[in-house]
């Protein structure tokens, strides 16, 4: 390096990081930041905003009758307490039923609105096998935080059966509760299931207890922040968190932090091998590395930030919520996680502590013969490789994306599934979550008829619930049952069926919502979601891999991989869903999700190999640099990956299926790019092309006559790193 690189490498923010005494500020400055962050942060699950509509499209029909139905009535929905004996009720079930009602309607805590509860109503009159009692619960500010304590109340007076009879609290209110408990703890479950992860995997890669102390104190910092941070906005900036947003956020802030903390670690390592002075080598190791991390994070904060334009309010909101988590815990890699390990010098490595002019060894291991391999028949391995990707990506075929029912919604059986399947024998299956219709109170009749009119509909459904203004506003609402269960297809074809319907009736403006309206809703705006959002994320990726390679050919093979990627991830987990685990399907938005972090995330690995490729073809060759960058990039790379794959893995502790599958699904995915596409696909595609892959730079054309040479099974090891 030049004496004047070397001062520039000094000054600036680098200088500033890796000074002799200014990396005491630095420690400093982020110590003082988590002092003041840390309470706020334990603050981010109370501003969480779990309620429907921070959910539900913002302009949907749905909402609007969501948003309409506030006018006549606090926003609440019913929990459905079903009896249920096979032989037929006795008459002891029958008075207990009565003063379970009699019990029920004294209640008022939780938002519990006991007065308004409805029933019992029989399956039968004369000689009855089932009741059920509806009773509504308010939906306030709070969301789901007072669902479960409003269950456990009506559950306290219901008990839970015994003696040949079965009670259960099913209907929106008890499904709602039995997530709202799987969402319980979810910040603690997965912050120490992702802290496991990395744990070991830091052990794995490092062989040194003391080595893993530093990036999970930088990790834990930048979670931390970016909590504390998510937290003000929350607040007083308007920002939507819910439950899923938060879970992600500590996924992404371990898994990408981490990833970092491996890439800045690995050439920290080389550096200290040639420089005696550690400071000077971390400095160094900052300058190569630091553009292949920065392009990385601004890579997938930016992909996050496309998350903007969807219309699904919960996806909308998981966009800046995960870009912050992002960005904070790349400015704690490159400030914070950088000084720690200056301040604690060369002894934390122990017991394999670098020396200067100790051999590097990468220059003869695994990723240098298996780059040796490939070099000797790159076209055949490139095909070949891609072949086996798009076979599995034929799994795609066997993918159910058109949403989860409440049934198959948990990895196990709630109580309100059970519940849900007692009710679905007795009584019309929709009757627990009924259609909601708002209308202008002088078509009431015309829309009333419509309503009872269309197939799939109870006729004589149709009710003002308990509670519910006659009229607001010269509007009128009303609620009506449908035959097939509410989460299933048949109840989406009958709500398509009222709309069109009720949108017929003059003057009417009425409007269809409920749970089931919802559920179409959400269909319809994930399916424009993934239209908007995978072009532009593929857009954004391609624009940073130009800018930072400063190369068409290389950015735009890079893109056909990791779309590649994607669908043989996409296919397998597929396959898997169906024959390992038997779930059902899986959500809507489930590609849309294992899209964005996949290539979001998985395109930081090409990232990392070609900008090292990048640096040495400048030096020995396309070719040539191409079996270096592998040597040098494959032990840290396979390492992020196996952390990525093990952090988002931690979303399955989780009882839900949805994030289940995308767990798996991710985490499926990130391997398959570790081990298969950079290391064997990327790395074989750019020995076969050579030097145009750098199109149109200069080193498309300086290293033509490298290109015609052959290449040594062993990479060179340039000496200046």
């Amino acid at each position: 390096m030049t004496d004047g690189k070397e001062r520039r490498v000094r000054q600036g923010l680098i200088g500033f990081v890796c000074g002799r005494r200014s990396k005491w500020v630095v420690v400093g400055l982020w110590l003082v930041l988590l002092v003041v962050a840390a309470p706020l942060a334990t603050k981010l699950t109370g501003a969480q905003d779990n309620d429907a509509a921070s959910w539900l499209p913002g302009t949907a029909e749905s909402t609007q009758v969501l948003h309409l139905s506030e006018g006549f009535r606090p926003e609440q929905i019913p929990a459905v307490v079903v009896y249920a004996r096979d032989s037929g009720l006795t008459g002891e079930d029958r008075r207990q039923i009565s003063e379970d009602v009699r019990e029920i309607k004294a209640l008022t805590a939780h938002g519990v609105r006991g007065p308004e509860t409805r029933g019992p109503v029989y399956d039968d009159r004369t000689a009855p096998r089932a009741a059920e009692i509806f009773v509504p619960i308010t939906m306030d500010e709070k969301g789901w935080k007072e669902i479960a304590p409003a269950v456990d109340s009506i559950r306290d007076r219901v008990g839970e059966g015994g003696d040949g009879l079965a009670v259960h609290i099913t209907g929106p209110g008890g499904t709602s509760a039995d997530f709202s408990e799987a969402f319980e703890g979810i910040d603690s479950t997965l912050l120490f299931a992702a802290m496991a992860v990395v744990i070991v995997m830091l052990l794995l890669t490092y062989r040194s207890l003391t080595l893993i102390v530093v990036p999970l104190i930088a990790v834990v910092v930048a979670l931390f922040t970016s909590q504390a941070l998510i937290y003000l906005l929350a607040e007083h900036a308007g920002l939507t968190v819910n439950g899923q947003s938060a879970g992600i956020l500590t996924v992404l802030v371990f898994g990408a932090g981490t990833d970092y903390a491996l890439l800045l670690v690995a050439r920290y390592r080389e550096e200290l091998r040639r420089h005696e002075d550690r400071h000077e080598a971390m400095a160094l190791a900052l300058n190569r590395a630091g553009p292949a991390v920065l392009a990385s994070g601004a890579t997938v904060v930016l992909s996050m930030l496309v998350l903007l334009a969807a219309e699904m309010n919960s996806t909308r909101g998981l966009g800046p919520v995960a870009a912050i988590g992002v960005a904070v815990a790349l400015l704690a890699m490159i400030t914070l996680f950088p000084a720690l390990l200056l301040v604690f010098g060369r002894w934390i490595f122990w017991p394999s502590v670098p020396h200067l002019g100790s051999p590097d060894p990468t220059a003869r291991g695994l990723w240098a013969r298996m780059g040796g391999r490939i070099s000797r028949r790159p076209r055949v391995i490139w095909i070949g490789t891609a072949l086996a990707l798009a076979v599995l990506s034929l799994g795609l075929l066997q993918i159910r994306a058109e949403g989860i029912g409440n049934a198959d919604a948990f990895t196990g059986k709630p109580d309100s599934i059970a519940g849900q399947e007692v009710s679905a024998r007795y009584f019309p299956a929709g009757s627990g979550d009924p259609l909601v219709i708002v209308a202008d109170e002088t078509s009431n009749a015309e829309v009333r008829s419509a309503v009872a009119q269309t197939r799939g509909v109870v006729p004589d459904s149709i009710t003002v619930p308990p509670g519910t203004r006659p009229s607001h506003d010269g509007k009128v609402l009303f609620e009506a049952t449908m035959t097939a269960p509410s989460d299933s297809e048949a109840a989406k074809q009958t709500v398509e069926r009222v709309r069109d319907n009720v949108h017929a009736v003059p003057d009417a403006d009425a409007r269809v919502g409920g749970g089931t309206a919802a559920l179409l809703d959400m269909d319809a705006a994930t399916t424009h979601d993934n239209l908007v959002i995978i072009p532009a994320v593929l857009a954004v990726v391609l624009l940073i891999l130009m800018l930072l390679l400063r190369a068409v050919v290389a950015p735009l093979l890079l893109i056909g991989t990791v779309v590649l990627s994607f669908t043989a991830a996409l296919g397998a987990s597929a396959l898997a869903f169906r024959h390992l685990f038997d779930y059902a399907g899986e959500a809507t938005d489930f590609p849309l999700f294992v899209f964005v972090f996949l290539v979001a995330l998985g395109i930081d690995y090409n990232i990392f190999l070609t900008t090292r490729i990048r640096e040495e073809a400048a030096h020995q060759g396309t070719r040539r640099g191409v079996l270096t960058g592998l040597a040098a990039t494959g032990a840290v790379i396979t390492s992020a990956g196996l952390v990525l794959a093990g952090t988002f893995a931690a979303l399955g502790t989780l009882p839900m299926v949805a994030f289940a599958e995308i767990g798996f699904a991710v985490a499926l995915g990130v391997l398959l790019d570790t081990f298969i596409v950079r290391s064997v696909l990327v790395t074989s595609l750019f020995l076969d092309v050579g030097p145009k892959v750098w199109w149109p730079h200069r080193l498309s054309r300086e290293d033509a006559a490298e290109h015609r040479d052959p290449v040594p099974t062993e990479p060179a090891s340039r000496p200046g790193g």
